[in-house]
């Protein structure tokens, strides 16, 4: 009986597809299972153990989890590598062409950030903090500015951010190089972005530290505008 209600169960997940040629319909059959979409979120940074993956998805079960790394890798969206020694560790990533859904985060962040109904004091990880940056920037604010900050979240966790002919780069590194160095975790960060919380407040209250140009500091923290609340009515 329980072979039974295992091989039904993998039928019932074979058989969740839309039998239509339009691609977005095709594109739902690839990642339209819950947390499918966020697990690719948590690996556009770079390659992740499955621990890390779990501690990055508050909700999620192992299981569950199991399921959609089975079906991504099975679509050919990621991958999975063993790290050499010595960690001699069991990472996934996504392909090349698994790396290439980005715009679709940045398209699908841009609308939802219009929903009156948007709760931004809810989890927020490292992942979504830096695509929120690739995805909000205003190359309008941040014209001629040339200038690498720094952010160190989450127990050292350190990305450096390159702004320079409009556009921003942000990509896991040292902070040797930085001009202004932001310390502390992704929901304080995102406050001070997106929340228009003062940093000197955030300062005073112990959860953000700021090493550099402050005037950068305040001027980087006004490159990303959230768009106008789409009206319900």
């Amino acid at each position: 009986m329980k072979l039974e209600k295992i091989t039904e169960q993998k039928e019932a997940r074979a058989k969740r597809h839309y039998d239509d040629a339009c691609a977005t319909a095709h594109a739902l059959d690839l990642v339209g299972e819950r947390w499918a979409l966020l697990v690719i979120r948590e690996l556009m940074l770079g390659p992740k153990r499955f621990s890390d993956l779990r501690e990055s998805l508050p909700g999620i079960s192992a299981n569950v989890l199991t399921q959609r790394l089975e079906g991504l890798e099975s679509a050919g969206v990621l991958t999975r590598r063993k790290l050499p020694p010595p960690a001699a560790a069991q990472v996934y990533e996504l392909t090349e062409w698994g790396y290439e859904s980005e715009p679709i985060f940045q398209a699908l962040g841009r609308w939802a950030a219009r929903s009156p109904q948007h709760d931004p004091t809810l989890p927020f990880s490292t992942a979504s903090f830096i695509l929120s940056m690739r995805t909000m920037f205003d190359a309008k604010r941040a014209e001629g500015l040339d200038a690498r900050i720094g952010f160190r979240l989450n127990e050292g966790d350190t990305f450096l951010a390159h702004l320079a002919e409009g556009r921003i780069e942000i990509a896991r590194s040292p902070l040797d190089d930085a001009d202004l160095v932001f310390t502390g975790t992704p929901p304080v960060m995102a406050g001070a972005i997106y929340g228009g919380q003062p940093l000197e407040a955030l300062e005073s209250a112990g959860v953000l530290k700021i090493e550099g140009d402050r005037a950068l500091a305040k001027r980087f923290v006004s490159l990303f505008p959230l768009p106008p609340k789409a009206s319900l009515g």
